[in-house]
């Protein structure tokens, strides 16, 4: 959570959760239980959720620098939903005299209706999570617990306020230390920090300054069809570059693996084209006969390169690849290797091959699936 600054939280789960998937990509075949322990300590307070990029799990350490949006919430009154005050004041009370509790607990999140129909409860209690007057650091069961944050906070995180300046400042930092090399889109991105080009915003502040103050290094990166781009990058990067004489170090850093849709590296769609020259997008919301790639297609990272997406589905002990794509007929072997890992991390001892394009590399990829022993 430290080196990549934010992990995006979904409802959908198809090998596994999403913040499961970012974990796996990185640090390989990691028991899930140990993964949702480092995100949801029971005893020590280590992350918390809030509004990042989307709805993510953070590292505790970041809960000052996102004051700036607690204070936006608070200035515009509400988020989505008309707040009734009352509700909120017993929300309050009951987490002082009754401890941490969920929405369900605390009197049901739903009115009976859509999943959006919330309860006058359920709204009182995100509300406060949006302000700051409650905080969210475990699950149970998927669902959010909440919590005051002078429970669960150390005083040093309690008590500091940074300005909003400060927070832009230092949220900069991170997304270049998570990306490596960022534009300004990408910085306005990363943590969707609106007005954050023209400086248009309640700190008064570009990202170009923001950058410069964060001590970011300006670069320039390859444009496209555009000469070049202005960019800023992690001066940690830099550093490894001059090392490596100048040169990007490929062999010997990178795992062969499946990217969860909802992955950071590929957040951004712009960013994926112009850093990998690969189309992404997630198409889970998007009608069935309208997809193009599958409900839930995962990129596939071999050698620091996309090469190829898969549309996996679980059924029993089996990991399906509903539909599979290959940029490259030299992907099939990382695919194949990153299949049979998959599975493997998800207790499936098989893989099985619906749809291969092209469909001339089918052959090639069921021979490397052998090979691996699937």
């Amino acid at each position: 959570m430290q080196r990549v600054g934010a992990v995006q939280l979904d409802t959908i789960s198809v090998l596994a959760r999403s913040h499961e998937l970012v974990a796996y990509a990185r640090l390989g075949a990691v028991g899930r239980q140990r993964v949702e322990r480092a995100y949801w300590h029971p005893r020590v307070a280590t992350a918390f959720e809030y509004w990042a990029h989307a709805a993510c799990v953070l590292p505790i350490a970041e809960w000052p620098y996102y004051s700036f949006r607690r204070r936006a919430f608070r200035a515009r009154g509400k988020r989505w939903h008309d707040n009734h005050p009352g509700f909120g004041a017993e929300v309050l009370a009951r987490l002082r005299s009754d401890g941490p509790l969920t929405a369900t607990q605390l009197g049901g999140a739903k009115n009976g209706g859509a999943w959006w129909d919330w309860s006058e409860t359920k709204i009182a209690v995100e509300w406060l999570l949006d302000t700051g007057e409650v905080i969210c650091v475990r699950r149970t069961g998927w669902r959010r617990v909440y919590d005051l944050p002078e429970r669960v906070l150390p005083a040093e995180l309690l008590g500091a306020d940074p300005t909003d300046a400060e927070c832009l400042i230092h949220l900069v930092g991170v997304s270049a230390r998570a990306l490596g090399v960022v534009t300004k889109a990408d910085m306005s991105d990363f943590h969707r920090i609106a007005n954050f080009g023209t400086g248009r915003n309640p700190a008064g502040l570009c990202a170009d300054d923001a950058a410069l103050a964060a001590g970011l290094v300006p670069v320039e990166i390859d444009g496209g069809q555009r000469s070049s781009l202005r960019a800023w990058a992690d001066p940690a990067v830099m550093a490894s570059l001059a090392e490596a004489g100048g040169r990007t170090p490929r062999s010997g850093r990178h795992r062969v693996t499946l990217l969860s849709p909802f992955d950071s590296l590929v957040w951004d769609r712009k960013r994926t084209r112009r850093m990998f020259d690969f189309e992404h997008s997630l198409e889970a919301y998007v009608p069935k006969e309208k997809r193009v790639h599958g409900y839930f297609t995962m990129p596939l990272l071999a050698g620091g390169r996309l090469l190829g997406r898969v549309d996996p589905a679980r059924e029993g002990r089996t990991l399906v690849a509903r539909q599979l794509t290959l940029d490259t007929p030299r992907a099939a072997e990382p695919m194949a290797r990153a299949l049979v890992e998959a599975a493997d991390w998800v207790g499936c001892d098989n893989v099985q091959l619906s749809r291969v394009i092209p469909a001339t590399v089918e052959p090639r990829l069921r021979a490397a699936l052998t090979a691996e022993g699937a």
